[in-house]
């Protein structure tokens, strides 16, 4: 569910499955997938070997996916995901291993695009997590069949021993007793080796008892220690996931400014750049007016008919002119309880979270980015000031050296 979930962030024209891999049988032995919020189970029993012989290598390896290009819709056939089949899709598979060995595949089917990134190159630190989520599960599970294998083993053990002493008392109790006449006396020599015999049994319960106590400590050290190790390692993960991201939002503005020469569609591509990884369904980019204390709205996605690009807003005025006036980003995450903010009194407002963050560069006011409507989790959190600083930066950037206030203005005015 968790993993659908981040993929639905990433691109919801996608679909995920999990694959189990019977590693003896040399199948993909069953399919999960989430269908209307469901997770569904179907048998499968495919055969590996089905594969291309780079692509298993590959997917064995784990740590990447493996395109399997355009003989993916056959190989989606195959492996029963036939209802997901689009016009023209990429199948790519990634294994994930627990112990060195492959345990499960995760597919990733997605639409075929000739421009902008492929969304398993996106999806690539959610399946990360998931591989670190996916061997815990089975680190778990292997404890507990341990646990289970050595409390059958010590009870069974315990269980001969007392068994063994149970008869030993029998039999020491029994010549102890007065002989019947005509039963010939037991020697007393045979009497202290069976009363030595049941001590030395004894002793042995006593002992097998310890030692299983004693692995059972350790068994518990063991897993308290591996628990952590875990933890470290989820934050290790997490931490590289989050840098994973860092460079690939520069990368795209970087090659957005590179490849764009019209000013309108750099404003365009930054404002969505910002828009998707906020997931905020209403955004602006205000730029400053050169030379003047006015902001215009240089680019905006889902605003009403009546906010057109060019339209200007004194700095000072307003929720963005405020912003850009003080030069301070502003995070709502409350609507009833903005009015009592010192800069937003006298204010109106028709969402219930956003955030206003200033676009400086060298100490110049380049404009303002708004996002509200956010998708999904529906409120902005600290943690996402300090996401959209990144974003701005790049955004104040690029816009600065691209010179995109005055070319915009320009080219609205000329329109």
């Amino acid at each position: 569910m968790a993993l659908d979930e981040a993929l639905a962030e990433v691109d919801r024209s996608a679909h995920a499955v999990l694959f189990f891999y019977d590693a003896r049988r040399q199948l993909l032995a069953e399919r999960l997938q989430v269908a209307a919020g469901v997770v569904e189970r179907a048998r499968t029993e495919t055969t590996f070997d089905h594969l291309p012989a780079a692509a298993r290598a590959v997917i064995t390896r784990g740590g990447q996916f493996a395109d399997l290009g355009d003989e993916s819709d056959d190989y989606a056939r195959l492996f029963g995901l036939g209802g997901m089949l689009q016009e023209s899709g990429v199948l790519a598979l990634r294994g994930v291993q627990t112990d060195g060995a492959l345990a499960a595949v995760v597919a990733l089917y997605e639409p075929r695009r000739i421009f902008g990134t492929r969304v398993m190159e996106r999806f690539a630190p959610y399946v990360a997590l998931f591989e670190l989520a996916f061997a815990r599960f089975a680190e778990r599970e292997a404890r507990e069949e341990a646990v289970h294998t050595l409390e059958d083993v010590t009870r069974r053990v315990h269980g001969e021993y007392v068994k063994k002493l149970a008869t030993l008392e029998h039999e020491l109790a029994a010549v102890r007793n007065t002989p019947a006449a005509g039963t010939p006396e037991v020697a007393p020599g045979r009497i202290l080796a069976l009363e030595t015999e049941t001590a030395q049994a004894r002793e042995d319960a006593r002992r097998s008892a310890r030692r299983a106590e004693v692995i059972e400590q350790q068994v518990s050290a063991a897993i308290g220690q591996l628990e952590q190790a875990h933890i470290e390692l989820h934050r290790r993960s997490e931490v590289l996931r989050q840098k994973t991201r860092t460079l690939y939002l520069i990368d795209r503005v970087l090659s957005l400014d590179s490849s764009t020469v019209d000013p309108r569609a750099l404003a365009d591509g930054l404002l969505a750049l910002v828009g998707d990884d906020m997931q905020a369904q209403r955004c602006s980019l205000m730029l400053r007016v050169p030379e003047t204390t006015e902001l215009y709205i240089a680019a905006a996605k889902g605003l009403g008919p009546e906010i057109v690009d060019g339209t200007r807003v004194p700095i000072g005025h307003g929720v963005a002119g405020k912003v850009a006036a003080s030069r301070q980003p502003l995070l709502v995450t409350d609507v009833t309880e903005a009015a009592a903010h010192p800069l937003l009194r006298d204010e109106y407002f028709t969402t219930g979270s956003f955030i206003s963050f200033p676009l400086v560069y060298h100490e110049q006011l380049i404009g303002v980015v708004n996002l509200t409507n956010r998708a999904r989790r529906g409120v902005f959190m600290e943690e996402d000031v300090e996401r959209v600083r990144l974003l701005a930066l790049l955004i104040a950037l690029v816009a600065s050296h691209a010179a995109l206030p005055e070319r915009l203005l320009e080219s609205i005015s000329v329109r």
